[in-house]
């Protein structure tokens, strides 16, 4: 057997072709000695490429499908599933690994890979020096840890000896070109050592289930929806305006299921537009350097004009030395530049002095890309039919100055009127209604997190499950805070909704939480978990989800009669069974 040789004028860069040359000497001896050729295991069988995916709104999931479809037209055999679905020892055996993962919150792993990581990561793990590897990235440089769930398992896995096909890629929010690219960088690399040249390779891939077509509505082509209803479900008196929206879908063909999430493209509001041309002294109607529309028209469909980039902070504090903003960003204080930041939009940042002077190209080049906004799907298809639904919170704040606005959620509640909306549906297939018809299902949302629940109890009354239903709802004040009151009251009644515990914390003078009652009914709940129910937490991350998982600990451990271990690990089995699943923002 010839040594393996690649043309000088092979289109690699010199990493890739060391790479490589490595692999190729490897195989060669793998050969010689009779081993194995591929993950497959059979000689003449497709080679085996794991395709695994962390992701918390369905980004990853979905860029994972296409790296699938990419390596089948490359004569692979791919498995696509999510990190937390694969034992690590299992893992350890792999020849071949693709990883797409997204970052949630600020710097955390997405909920379908913390268990993986946390095995990944322990001093126990497994050496992996005969694996090769690839990461892709999603993050948001809006936030911080960017990226940060890929950059931890590409430098975990070269720690444990696996190679790397490609250097790690770290797609911002608009990362459908550069995913796209690593694919298509990667995948010919990854057929190049497995011996398959082009695509159409002789190799016969395993059979596998046909792909759901893709929908043509995507982010970049958003469906113009109709906005049907619009309905202010919060009370006089409330500190908040919640409101019901109801999209009719049309011809569109749209799927989804409850648990989905509805993608709204927003329009800025032109009141802002104009403050901010005014305060810059800049003309909208002139076209920017580089650009072939207005910049009036830039700033209201293409990029974000509320909430300040960290490259916008940085070019105002240069030009203004407000003494404020140059001590929280000097001193790299991120609790001071949050505190500093709160309550505050660009427009705010633009109002120090003195005045910060930028032409329309400099302004632009600080600015980030509008993006949609997702928003857990408050109903069932099959008892909504032609319709999606969803629950929101009007964000307003501010001063007797100026009303701050929430970019979408006042797009929706006051600009839109009876127009249309471009939407578009991700899907969440960790967040759904138990398959098994007779288990029981827990759910805790207060507030708009109710909002996966009725589409929830809409889809099991829909199928007419026979399994135990049991809500957890609160707000601040019952007159005036209890949403979808009325429904949920039928529900009750008709027998859908088993148990539905409330917690309205001002109620009161001690306040009262989702997590109160949780802990009050501790023995029940413990049961039902014994009877195999599954356990739903929606809504604010940061605090209520934190605070409901502790309490969730506590109960376990006092009802189960286990220490604080022994409930830890109850709970971990419950997310392996995947009976344990959030939707948190």
């Amino acid at each position: 057997m010839t040594t393996p040789f690649i043309p000088l004028d092979a289109p690699f860069t010199t990493d890739q072709r060391s790479w490589l040359a490595g692999f190729l000497a490897g195989m060669q001896t793998r050969l010689i000695a009779g081993g194995p050729a591929d993950d497959a295991g059979t000689t003449g069988s497709a080679p085996g490429l794991h395709v695994l995916y962390g992701s918390q709104t369905g980004n990853a999931e979905a860029i994972a499908e296409d790296a699938a479809t990419a390596a089948r037209a490359h004569g692979f055999a791919p498995v696509v599933c999510a990190l937390d679905d694969i034992d690590i020892d299992r893992f350890a055996s792999l020849g071949h690994v693709l990883i797409v993962t997204s970052t949630y919150g600020e710097g955390e792993m997405p909920d379908n890979a913390e268990l993986f990581w946390d095995a990944l990561s322990a001093e126990s793990a497994p050496r992996l020096e005969g694996m090769h590897f690839a990461v892709l990235g999603l993050g948001d440089t809006g936030y911080d840890g960017f990226c940060q769930a890929g950059k931890l398992f590409d430098t975990r896995l070269e720690q444990l000896g696996a190679r790397r096909i490609v250097p790690r890629v770290d797609c911002d929010v608009d990362f459908e070109d550069a995913a796209a690219a690593w694919i298509g960088e990667t995948m010919p690399l990854v057929a190049a050592v497995e011996g398959i040249v082009g695509t159409g390779s002789s190799a016969a891939a395993a059979p596998t289930a046909p792909a759901r077509p893709k929908s043509q509505w995507t982010r970049k082509n958003p469906y113009p929806a109709t906005l049907t209803t619009n309905r202010v479900l919060s009370g006089a008196g409330s500190a908040k305006e919640i409101r019901h929206y109801e999209f009719a879908l049309g011809e569109s063909g749209i799927e989804y299921e409850a648990g989905d999430a509805l993608n709204v493209v927003p329009i800025n509001d032109g009141a802002l537009v104009r403050a901010l041309l005014d305060r810059l002294h800049l003309d909208g109607s002139v076209v920017p350097s580089g650009f072939d529309t207005s910049l009036t028209h830039l700033l209201t469909y293409d990029y974000e004009i509320t909430a300040p980039s960290v490259d916008l902070l940085e070019e105002v504090e240069k030009r203004t030395r407000n003494e404020e903003l140059t001590y929280v960003l000097r001193h790299g204080d991120k609790a001071a530049l949050d505190e500093w930041l709160w309550g505050r939009d660009i427009l705010d940042v633009l109002m120090l002095e003195p005045a910060p002077e930028l032409t329309a190209e400099e302004f632009l080049s600080l600015l980030r890309p509008l993006q949609h906004r997702a928003y857990s799907i408050s109903s069932s298809p099959n008892a909504c039919d032609g319709s999606v639904h969803l629950t929101v919170a009007s964000v307003r704040y501010g001063d007797d100055d100026r009303e701050r606005r929430g970019v979408c959620s006042t797009y929706l509640a006051d600009r839109v009127g009876d127009g249309t909306v471009g939407i578009f549906v991700t899907r969440n297939k960790a967040f759904r209604v138990p398959s098994d018809d007779t288990v029981p299902m827990i759910m805790v949302g207060p507030g708009t997190g109710i909002a996966p629940f009725r589409g929830f109890l809409q889809e099991r009354r829909a199928r007419g499950a026979a399994g135990k239903n049991w809500l957890f709802f609160g707000d601040q004040r019952r007159d005036c805070d209890y949403i979808y009151e009325d429904e949920l009251a039928e529900f009750t009644a008709s027998g859908l909704l088993t148990r539905l515990d409330l917690a309205f914390s001002r109620d009161q003078a001690e306040k009262i939480y989702v997590q109160t009652r949780m802990t009050e009914r501790g023995a029940e709940l413990f049961a039902w978990l014994e009877e195999g129910g599954h356990f739903y937490i929606c809504g604010d991350a940061s605090r209520m989800a934190k605070d409901v998982d502790a309490a969730l600990h506590a109960i376990v451990a006092e009802h189960g009669g286990m220490t604080e271990e022994q409930a830890a690990e109850y709970i971990t089995g419950l997310k392996r069974e995947k009976r344990y699943v959030r939707d948190v923002y």
